[in-house]
C-alpha cells in the first residue's frame, strides 16, 4: 500500500490532544461521516460511494474501539460532506453536535482499478487542520486503507502510534472438552478477514508471529508428537523446528527473526534453547533443575523474560539473551505465568494465578510497579498491540468456554473480541507493512 502526501496546510499550532496515559473516562466526541465519492467511479468493491460510508463506520469502529474516543451518532450530524466540505468543513455546524474532531475524506477509483483514500483530521473547536494522509492501495484494500486513516488520527490526537492496521493469530476451539478440536486461525484486529490455517486434524498450542509477519511459529502434536513447527502464510507450508527427540514447545522469534526460543523437554526437566533458523543450531540457555518455558524476547533482543518452577511454584524470570544474570523478579501474592514483553519495552505482562482465579498483569522490567488489570475466572495468555498500549488475552469460565478480550494499559476498557469459535492463545502482530 503506498501513503502519498496531500497538498500541505496549516496544522493546529496546540493541538487537539487525548491524554492516553491518565485513565481516560470520558471519551472525546469525534464526528466521522462518509468519506466523499472522487470521482464516482466503480470498483471490484463497490462504488465509491459504497465505500465511502464503509470505510468511515471501519474508522469509527477502530477509535471507538480504544476507548478513548465516541463517534458521534451520523443520525445527529447537521451537514453532509461533499468534496468542497472535506477540504473546508463547515465548522460551526460541527460544533452544534459537540464533536471536538472531524475525520473526513474522500475515496476516488483509480484508472488502474485501484483507489485512494484521502483522510483528513481537523480540530473542531479550533476550526484548523492537524492530520491529512493519502493512501493508494487495489480496491480489495480499502479496509486496510481505513484502518491506516484511523492510525494516524489515533496517532495525531494521542502522541502514540497506532495499532489497527494489525493482525491476530490464535487457537480456535470447538468440541466436548475431553475432544477439543483445535486449529490455527487469522484475523485483522477487528476480526474482518477471519480464516483458518490449519483443519484441526492436530492439536495446536501457542502461535506467534516472526516480525515479518509471513510466518507463524506454533507448537503442534502432529502424530502425537508435540514439537515446534513454522507456518508460511501465503503459501500454507508447514515445517517442523529442528529433528529434535524430545518435545520442544513454546516458542517464540527474537525481534530481528533470525532466531527462535522455545523449552526442550529432557529426562523431565524443562529448559530454554535458542535455535538459529540460518544454521540450524541449538544452544542451551537454562539448565535448572525445574520447568523453564514461555520466553519472550525484550524489543531490543538483549534479555528475555521467562516461567520457572525452579523455586517451588511458578514465577517471572529475567536473563540475557545468552543466559546469564538469571534472576527472579515476580514476588507478587501467588503464581506469576506466561509473560509476555512489551513493544515498547517498558512493561512485560503476565498471568497472576491465584485463589483459584487468573487475572492478567503487569511489571516493570525490574519487577516494580507490579498491578493486576483484570481479574477473570480463567484470564490468561496475554499479547501487546503493536503500540504496547492494549493487551489481548484469553478468557476462559466455569463452563469451559474460553474467547478473547482485551484491556488498556490503565485497567480499563475491558472489552470482548468477536470470533466464530471459542478462542485461546492469541498473538497479535506487529503493524502491517
Amino acid at each position: 500500500m503506498l501513503a502519498l502526501s496531500l497538498p500541505a496546510a496549516v496544522l493546529a499550532q496546540t493541538p487537539l490532544r487525548v491524554d492516553i496515559n491518565a485513565g481516560l473516562m470520558q471519551p472525546m466526541p469525534i464526528a466521522v461521516p462518509a468519506f466523499a465519492p472522487g470521482n464516482g467511479g466503480n470498483t471490484e468493491a463497490g462504488t465509491t460511494t459504497a465505500l465511502g460510508e464503509r470505510a468511515a463506520q471501519v474508522i469509527a469502529n477502530d477509535l471507538k474501539s480504544s476507548g478513548l474516543f465516541r463517534p458521534i451518532d451520523p443520525a445527529a450530524y447537521t451537514t453532509a460532506v461533499g468534496l468542497d466540505e472535506v477540504v473546508k468543513p463547515d465548522f460551526p455546524a460541527w460544533r452544534t453536535v459537540a464533536a471536538q474532531a472531524l475525520v473526513t475524506g474522500t475515496v476516488t477509483a483509480n484508472a488502474d482499478g485501484g483507489i485512494t483514500l484521502a483522510c483528513y483530521a481537523y480540530d473542531v473547536f479550533a476550526g484548523s487542520e492537524i492530520a491529512r494522509q493519502g493512501f493508494v492501495t487495489t480496491a480489495a484494500g480499502w479496509r486496510r486503507a481505513a484502518h491506516k486513516c484511523a492510525d494516524l488520527v489515533y496517532a495525531r490526537l494521542t502522541g502514540e502510534s497506532g495499532y489497527f492496521d494489525s493482525r491476530i493469530v490464535y487457537v480456535s476451539e470447538t468440541g466436548p472438552r475431553t475432544k477439543r478440536i483445535k486449529r490455527l486461525a487469522i484475523m485483522d484486529q477487528d476480526g474482518a478477514g477471519h480464516r483458518f490455517l490449519t483443519s484441526g486434524q492436530n492439536l495446536v498450542l501457542t502461535p506467534r508471529f516472526a516480525p515479518e509477519q509471513q510466518t507463524i511459529t506454533y507448537m503442534s502434536f502432529e502424530n502425537n508428537r508435540p514439537r515446534v513447527w513454522l507456518y508460511t502464510l501465503g503459501s500454507g507450508r508447514q515445517e517442523a523446528v529442528g529433528q529434535f527427540a524430545t518435545m520442544t514447545f513454546a516458542p517464540r522469534f527474537s525481534p530481528d527473526g533470525h532466531n527462535l526460543v522455545f523449552s526442550m523437554s529432557v529426562g523431565g526437566n524443562a529448559d530454554i534453547y535458542r535455535f538459529n533458523l540460518a544454521t540450524k543450531q541449538t544452544t542451551r540457555l537454562t539448565t535448572g533443575a525445574g520447568i523453564d518455558t514461555s520466553p519472550s524476547y525484550s524489543p531490543d533482543g538483549s534479555q528475555i523474560v521467562f516461567e520457572s518452577d525452579r523455586g517451588g511454584s511458578q514465577q517471572i524470570y529475567v536473563m540475557n539473551a545468552d543466559g546469564s544474570n538469571q534472576h527472579r523478579i515476580s514476588f507478587g501474592e501467588g503464581r506469576s505465568a506466561s509473560p509476555a514483553w512489551s513493544p515498547r519495552g517498558d512493561y512485560i505482562a503476565f498471568t497472576r494465578i491465584g485463589a483459584g482465579r487468573f487475572g492478567i498483569g503487569v511489571m516493570r522490567p525490574d519487577g516494580s510497579s507490579e498491578r493486576l488489570l483484570t481479574n477473570g475466572y480463567q484470564d490468561e495468555s496475554p499479547t501487546w498491540s503493536p503500540n504496547g498500549r492494549v493487551i489481548l488475552f484469553a478468557r476462559g469460565d466455569r463452563g469451559g468456554r474460553s474467547g478473547l478480550w482485551s484491556v488498556d494499559i490503565s485497567g480499563l476498557n475491558e472489552r470482548r473480541l468477536a470470533t466464530p469459535l471459542d478462542a485461546s492463545d492469541p498473538a497479535w502482530s506487529p503493524l502491517l507493512p
